[in-house]
């Protein structure tokens, strides 16, 4: 499974996002084509409304461990 397959169903499953994108940005950087390297992530879901950016920040690479590990 592609790595962005795999980051949008971990988002989906443990956020169930009202609005949810998974962009692609490998091709800004110095990696060779369709690498799937840097990815820039957009997440509004409900569990999220109250909560200080740095706390949503950690939830989701908390979640995506393995994948920024790789």
């Amino acid at each position: 499974m592609q790595v962005q397959n795999r980051i949008t169903s971990k988002l989906e499953e443990a956020f169930s996002p009202q609005h949810l994108e998974v962009l692609n940005e490998s091709n800004k950087h110095n990696v060779p084509p369709g690498s799937e390297s840097h990815f820039k992530l957009i997440v509004v879901c409900e569990s999220f409304q109250g909560e200080m950016l740095i706390k949503r920040q950690r939830q989701i690479n908390q979640l995506l461990a393995d994948e920024l590990a790789n």
